[in-house]
């Protein structure tokens, strides 16, 4: 039990540590306000776990066909770069503003990003996939282990923010317009390689 619900909580860091399009919209997010942070993250969150229900009662090999795949591809490749688009938009928006220069993001928006990203990215399929094989083929349970992955990712997703959101009076604008503009280049790289390997 304390095997299956350790190998988990690695398998969840694994998931939600790597620098990906996630966690960079995070951080971006949480730079202005924490919370922001925390609802991208539940909606990944949320993502992953209708992915795992999928694997669950077996109906996920209906989403691992080569033109499921393609279009999810198409279509997160292009949320990317329309995500890509908009951080480098607002790039000059200072930090700690006052709300009348800041638009306002709803709850329910930053979720559905968050779910929406990471339920159109194919590899999350995949890591999924390899996932339930991992934990099969290791003979863990299943339930445990899907339990700590799960606090894994929670844990990350509040702590993350937190720590981004608890140093920002430390970045300067200058320092904010470039990590805007780091952020909307490494997004939209994500975005073109998705497109780019659709097409060749």
């Amino acid at each position: 039990m304390i095997l299956s619900f350790t190998e988990g909580f690695l398998l969840g860091l694994g998931a939600a540590v790597p620098l990906g399009p996630i966690n960079i919209l995070i951080m971006n997010e949480a730079v202005k306000k924490y919370k922001n942070g925390v609802m991208i993250g539940l909606g990944a969150m949320s993502s992953d776990i209708m992915y795992l229900f999928l694997i669950i009662f077996g109906l996920i090999a209906f989403f691992n066909q080569p033109y499921i795949l393609n279009s999810l591809s198409l279509f997160g490749g292009a949320f990317l770069i329309y995500l890509a688009y908009a951080i480098f938009k607002n790039r000059d928006t200072k930090i700690g503003a006052p709300k009348e220069e800041v638009k306002e993001s709803s709850c329910v928006k930053l979720y559905a990003k968050g779910f929406i990203l990471t339920a159109i990215n194919p590899y999350t399929i995949g890591f999924w996939l390899s996932v339930s094989g991992y934990i099969a083929g290791k003979e863990l349970n299943p339930y445990i282990a899907l339990l700590g992955m799960l606090s894994a990712i929670l844990l990350w997703i509040t702590l993350m923010p937190y720590l981004v959101h608890r140093t920002k009076h430390k970045i300067s604008r200058r320092v904010s317009h470039w990590i805007s503009i780091a952020s909307a280049v490494i997004l939209f790289g994500f975005g073109s390689v998705m497109i780019i390997k659709l097409i060749s």
